[in-house]
């Protein structure tokens, strides 16, 4: 296998406190984010820029920006070949409203490799995989290739009419001729399908590797914490299978960011991370691990990264891992429609980082939650620590003390992720849960710190909140933020 599969990702998930400073507002727009994807690979060492092609400020042009704008450096690094730009697409069987937009994106990807052939002089495509969100089925991956290569690339050779030229000899060439889709696996019937609907995709077609992006954010959202670790611990030994089965490198992505609950991946703890899924070869870096702390740090954990290796997935058992995620999810379930109200309403107290709508995600998809609406992860998370009330600790009320010692066997650093939590807890906040989460927290018999400054906020928070006009929230849930590392 040629091709050096990267081992971070930069995205443009909107978790960061700090703004970067080549922002020009709170709101991160177009142009801030083509400066973005270019620190990312310069100043940070990324080698790779997740580029969201949903939402309405979408940029099909930041191939041919990238390389007039740092023209230097992309001389030096290939686009394509040394750092690598993989493009995010709407998911036309979900996002209606956005689903043209997919076809403008695959459209655009023959007219980037045109710039980057005239200012490279070579054939390298600079623009080679799409991501697919929400990935259901081995057809809706198979439909984009299909569409690429068929009607993208394939309209070349039709002329216009009988004795008349090709497309191709009016206006040139489309390639690259086939792009490789990589799906994303969001919810738990699909997750736990991912090996199928993989080699389902994969049955006719000749490739010499194949990526497979699992999210860890939304699961967590959608089932609680626990589990999402067992759902990612699942897919990945089943993945490692897949690959020893095709006799091709099958190699994984996973979407983590800064809070504990969507996954601790900081610069000072990327180490844990790594060992906690030894099988995955690309880690997300987003927006709080690279604007929340040193600039020193950030390369540093970038290089942990990027020096790191895959090794296998650990077998798990997966008739256990099922039962406990059903008591899990029911339990968190439970405690979270208590609290919804509440989340919704400090949810608006939380400042946003992005101008693009960034997609929709699975919660409004979740029949067991119809008719409770919920802000997107980032803001979910955000409102309950600014609460006090760490997200982690909904639905381990419904796990039993046997559970809890299966939980810490397969994930070595449970009760690392759950101090690192714990810290920010606000003991008056959790009276607004069921009593028995509490004990279940208590049951874990974990030794940690609770961060007075940041208790203090969210007691203010908690006070302004049943006081008239919600006074000063919004400056103390940045603050409380601030201590934290992460927006949410």
């Amino acid at each position: 296998m040629e091709r050096k599969i990267p081992r971070c990702m930069s995205t443009q998930h909107p978790d960061n406190v700090h703004l970067p400073f080549f922002a020009e507002s709170a709101e991160l727009g177009g142009e801030d984010e083509i400066q973005e994807a270019y620190y990312a690979f310069s100043h940070l060492g990324c080698d790779e820029q997740m580029w969201d092609c949903e939402g309405k400020e979408v940029d099909n042009f930041v191939v041919k920006k990238l390389l007039s704008k740092y023209e230097w450096y992309f001389r030096q690094n290939q686009l394509g070949k040394d750092v690598f730009l993989t493009l995010r697409v709407p998911n036309p069987s979900i996002e209606k409203d956005e689903a043209k937009i997919l076809l403008e994106t695959l459209e655009s990807i023959p007219r980037s490799f045109d710039t980057a052939r005239l200012f490279y002089q070579d054939d390298v495509p600079p623009i080679f995989e799409v991501i697919l969100p929400m990935t259901s089925s081995a057809a809706s991956l198979d439909r984009i290739y299909r569409y690429y290569h068929d009607f993208v690339v394939g309209k070349q050779n039709l002329s216009f009419r009988e004795g008349d030229i090709t497309i191709a000899e009016w206006i040139g060439t489309f390639e690259p001729a086939s792009i490789n889709v990589i799906p994303l696996f969001e919810d738990l019937k699909n997750m736990q399908r991912s090996d199928a609907i993989t080699r389902e995709y994969l049955k006719d077609k000749d490739v010499e590797y194949q990526r497979v992006f699992l999210a860890r954010s939304d699961p967590a959202m959608n089932y609680g914490q626990v589990s999402a670790i067992l759902m990612n611990k699942m897919a990945l030994h089943r993945l490692q299978l897949l690959e020893e089965e095709l006799s091709i490198p099958i190699c994984p992505i996973i979407g983590v960011g800064s809070a504990p609950f969507r996954g601790n991946l900081r610069p000072d703890n990327v180490d844990h991370i790594m060992s906690e899924y030894p099988s995955v070869q690309t880690f997300t870096v987003q927006s709080a691990f690279k604007f929340d702390y040193p600039h020193e740090q950030v390369m540093e954990g970038i290089h942990a990264l990027n020096e790191g290796s895959r090794s296998k997935a650990k077998e798990v058992d997966e008739e256990r891992c099922q039962q406990v995620i059903e008591r899990c999810t029911e339990a968190y379930r439970e405690s979270l429609i208590k609290v919804a109200p509440l989340i919704n309403e400090v949810s608006a107290f939380v400042p946003r980082r992005r101008k693009r709508k960034l997609h929709i995600g699975l919660f409004g998809y979740s029949r067991s939650l119809e008719g409770v609406k919920l802000p997107r992860a980032i803001g979910f998370c955000c409102s309950f620590y600014s609460l006090g009330i760490p997200p982690e600790v909904l639905g381990l009320d419904g796990l039993s003390e046997r559970d809890i010692d299966f939980i810490r066997e397969v994930s070595p650093h449970f009760d690392g992720n759950m101090r690192d939590a714990l810290r920010f807890m606000n003991p008056e906040s959790m009276r607004l849960l069921p009593e028995k989460v509490t004990r279940a927290v208590e049951a874990l018999d974990l030794d940690y710190q609770i961060d007075e400054e940041h208790h203090a906020l969210t007691t203010h928070i908690m006070k302004a909140l049943r006081s008239d006009g919600g006074k000063g929230i919004e400056e103390a849930v940045l603050r409380a933020a601030n201590l934290r590392g992460f927006l949410g």
